[in-house]
């Protein structure tokens, strides 16, 4: 009778346990949105107060977005190894030591590293908390993974609003300090958290195997992106990146001996468009949607706050609209409705950019966390490695090349725009030029800018907003290729008698 009743207690405890830990997932994801939309908030202040070209904020935007590609894809190479809890230890030292950095920060290079550090964070609680989830919920991947990911507009929301409470008054340092709240939360939750083993290891599956599910190819196109901007920042010559990277990739192949899963390799390439669609987008949107906020007499930040709060409810929901849609069937739509809305949210004015912010929060919702259930249904023998390096190609394109491209075409317009119609006023503010991944480019020198005489500035201003407007447009470009690609892919599965989860079975050697 006591054993029974010992068993009944265990049974009763492992749902605490299962919901204690995806709580303790949750909150650290949280905590990696807070970090994001603070910057979003201040990176207006960053450049006024540091003279920042619309360049280098989109580089230091940047920067809080690659860096994780380089952290998640490491810790899951070794994460079954040194385990989930230490982990997510070192994600909390990085949340804390960045907020750190940035309030004392005394110029550029403090804020890009530790903004770099904040990145490292982030990428170690997705290399957690994806997998631990996946494996927790192994019959409903999708379902789970998309009710996790609301963690992330949730925490848009929480961090968002405290931030806007404080007032566009209150100095920013005070606003990254508020990093430390849901910190202090996770860090405290997990210590009591029981981790389990990843369903790869579980089944058996080779530590191969799941190498080879990603392959040379798959390997190929992280580690050459990876490579390019690590050597742009340390200023490695063409050659060293073109060393290092083949140097890698060769050991890569030699070891797997496979080019790996053609539509993993696909769902690795979609990420680029995706990530610059909803999280390019997101870094930028407070600034892109400033003058037209401004007239309404509301801070710009109520917008990302808004969509976010649209996100975080709807992928509460997912369960019922997965099952409805399938997958592939939800990317699709969403694709197409994210097109409309930036396509409006590009020319709303008034109280229509309301409008048009709900239907690009409509299109964006599903975008990330779906590909990673997709991921986690199609290639479970690539466990943590092709889970992660789903999210982690997508942080990677975006850092690498989405924030940076958004600031870039503000940059080459204003300048373009500004010589046009007023050449006196360029010569007296543009400054010298710089250089990016996308080549030259002459940014507007705030200093000078605040010199000008309110008239030129007027002028200036209203050429910023028209380019503003336009980097909204661009982006559209790319949810439109989205679409096609995944309407591609719902054609092929159609012809093999549909999209199905694969499972695993054990193996035995």
């Amino acid at each position: 009778m006591e054993e029974n009743t010992g068993q009944n207690k265990t049974e009763e405890m492992m749902p605490r346990r299962t919901s204690w830990l995806f709580w303790t997932c949750f909150i650290a994801l949280v905590a990696t949105s807070f970090g994001f939309i603070i910057r979003a908030q201040i990176i207006g202040d960053l450049g006024v107060h540091f003279n920042l070209s619309e360049t280098q904020k989109g580089e230091i935007l940047g920067v809080g977005l690659w860096p994780f590609a380089l952290s998640i894809i490491l810790f899951s190479l070794v994460i079954d190894k040194i385990g989930y809890g230490r982990s997510l230890a070192f994600a909390f030292i990085c949340h804390v030591l960045s907020a750190i950095i940035t309030i004392f920060a005394t110029g550029y290079q403090m804020l890009y590293w530790g903004t770099f550090i904040l990145a490292l964070g982030n990428g170690a609680v997705e290399a957690v908390i994806n997998p631990v989830v996946a494996t927790i919920y192994p019959k409903d991947k999708t379902k789970w993974l998309n009710i996790l990911h609301a963690g992330w507009p949730g925490g848009l929301v929480l961090g968002g609003l405290m931030a806007l409470i404080m007032g566009p008054g209150a100095d920013w340092r005070w606003k990254v300090g508020l990093i430390f709240i849901p910190a202090a939360f996770y860090g405290f939750m997990m210590i009591r958290a029981k981790f389990p083993v990843h369903e790869r290891v579980k089944a058996g599956v080779p530590y191969k195997t799941m190498l080879q599910e990603v392959g040379i190819i798959g390997a190929s196109i992280v580690v050459v992106i990876m490579i390019a901007e690590i050597g742009q920042i340390f200023n490695w010559t063409l050659a060293l990146k073109i060393v290092i990277s083949a140097v890698l990739i060769i050991g890569y192949g030699f070891y797997v001996r496979s080019f790996g899963r053609p539509l993993f390799i696909l769902l690795l390439l979609i990420m680029l468009p995706l990530a610059t669609t909803e999280l390019g987008t997101d870094s930028w949107i407070t600034e892109l949607v400033t003058p037209v906020m401004a007239e309404l007499g509301l801070q710009a930040g109520w917008i990302l706050v808004y969509t976010a709060f649209i996100m975080m409810v709807l992928r509460f929901l997912a369960g019922p609209i997965v099952h409805r849609l399938s997958p592939l069937g939800l990317l699709a739509v969403c694709s197409a409705v994210a097109i409309v809305g930036l396509v409006t949210l590009s020319k709303a004015a008034g109280i229509m950019i309301f409008v048009a912010a709900t239907i690009y929060a409509l299109g964006k919702t599903f975008f990330w966390p779906t590909m990673l259930g997709v991921a986690a249904e199609r290639f479970p023998k690539g466990g943590a490695l092709t889970l992660n390096a789903i999210g982690g190609m997508g942080m990677l394109s975006v850092g690498v090349f989405g924030a940076v491209f958004l600031g870039n075409i503000q940059d080459k317009q204003i300048d373009r725009e500004l010589f046009q119609q007023n050449p006196a006023v360029h010569a007296k503010v543009v400054a010298e030029e710089k250089s990016s991944v996308f080549g030259k480019y002459k940014p507007l020198d705030q200093d000078k800018l605040v010199a000008l005489e309110s008239n030129d500035q007027l002028a200036v201003e209203t050429i910023k907003a028209s380019a503003k407007k336009n980097a909204l447009l661009t982006v559209a470009i790319f949810p439109a290729i989205m679409l096609i690609c995944y309407i591609t892919l719902i054609l092929y599965f159609r012809s093999k008698g549909g999209y199905k989860a694969e499972e695993l079975t054990v193996q035995r050697e």
